[in-house]
């Protein structure tokens, strides 16, 4: 069997984003890398979405970007300015189609559709497929996303709904999410924040549905493309192994209070590509721990009072809006950290840093 210097297990967001930061920068020249993949081909089936508080090398990806959201509750609704830093959603079609143009011409990397058609023995391994089952009594952030295009003009494709409250939350935190791609385009999804164990709430083709009737007015539509995902928002297993290293949501690249993991990824990748020469000897790469601490807390009130999380969100975007979405994406300071924790209501996370 064929051995390889380094074996990427999952052909996924983090293992394309791993092969093609090598790739660009030549490291694989030299190199023989192996890609464990199953799918028999790509077409988009996610999208990503992110402030750009960073670089990334996917600009010619991105479906749209914003300068400006709002979050909702009821009867109360906040309009927001992030021109700093763009709001952005990459189309996953996009991505791997730039990808995948840009591996086949490297005659150093194969894609096989099981890691037991190689010798792995001498490899290096960067896994990005979990092993986990569905923990029904963990925390995940659902949800069921279906892009619209409507019959008329409709959207202010200018600005984007980041959290709307005003739903039915059935003692979970549940809230809509609108992103507008042109006036009569938009992605709209139900997101749920909760255990996976209450099937009543999975209804999220009938959500969407009425809340494109009763809240957005809008009737008559076609549905272009859906997606459907869970995200786990608690800490996955990782620690360095003999030869393998672990990428993407099981590396800790998915921060735990928000779910976002595209930009985390990128800079793990960054990461790995600097010191692929010496990789097995540095440290992992990882969130800031403070951002773990922060999470553990937030997540802790968050099941203990899913009632109330509609106002503490809302409340979040009291403090300076680039203070937020600088803490929500792994790069605020301590002025900022502070500036959040003030707006936070004090008992209930005190409460809940001793429990």
């Amino acid at each position: 069997m064929k051995e390889f210097d380094y074996v990427i297990i999952g052909g996924g967001c983090a293992g394309l984003s791993l092969a093609y930061e090598l790739e660009i920068h030549n490291n694989l020249i030299d190199k023989k890398l192996a890609i464990i993949e199953p799918r028999e081909d790509y077409k988009r089936d996610k999208s990503w979405s992110f402030w750009r508080v960073t670089s990334h090398n996917f600009n010619d990806c991105i479906k749209k970007s914003w300068k400006n959201f709002t979050i909702n509750i009821s009867n109360k609704t906040k309009h927001l300015e992030c021109s700093k830093t763009p709001y952005q959603t990459i189309d996953s079609g996009l991505f791997y189609e730039k990808i995948m143009n840009r591996l086949k011409l490297n005659k150093n990397i194969f894609f096989f559709k099981n890691i037991n058609e190689i010798n792995t023995k001498n490899s290096i391994l960067f896994n990005s497929v979990s092993k986990i089952a569905d923990n029904d009594q963990k925390l995940w952030q659902h949800f069921y996303g279906i892009e619209i295009e409507a019959d008329k003009n409709i959207f202010d494709d200018e600005i984007f709904n980041l959290m709307d409250f005003d739903c039915d939350q059935k003692n979970k935190v549940h809230f809509f999410y609108t992103l507008p791609f042109s006036k009569n385009q938009a992605l709209v999804e139900t997101t749920w924040i909760s255990e996976l164990n209450d099937k009543s709430i999975m209804n999220y083709e009938e959500q969407i549905k009425n809340y494109l009737k009763d809240h957005l007015k809008i009737k008559k539509y076609k549905i272009n493309y859906s997606e459907k995902g869970a995200i786990p928002l608690f800490q996955l297993n990782n620690f360095k192994k003999l030869n393998q290293i672990d990428i993407g949501t099981v590396g800790g690249m998915t921060r735990l209070s928000t779910g976002y993991t595209f930009l985390n990824i990128q800079e793990q990748c960054k990461y790995i590509r600097e010191n692929i020469q010496n990789i097995q000897k540095v440290k992992l790469f990882q969130i800031n721990k403070k951002y773990k601490f922060f999470d553990e807390i937030f997540l802790k009130v968050l099941k203990k009072n899913p009632e109330k999380m509609p106002n503490i969100f809302y409340k979040m975007f009291e403090s300076k809006t680039e203070a937020v979405i600088n803490f929500l994406s792994n790069k605020s300071n301590l002025l900022e950290d502070l500036l959040i924790v003030n707006r936070m209501p004090k008992w209930i996370f005190i409460k809940a840093l001793f429990n």
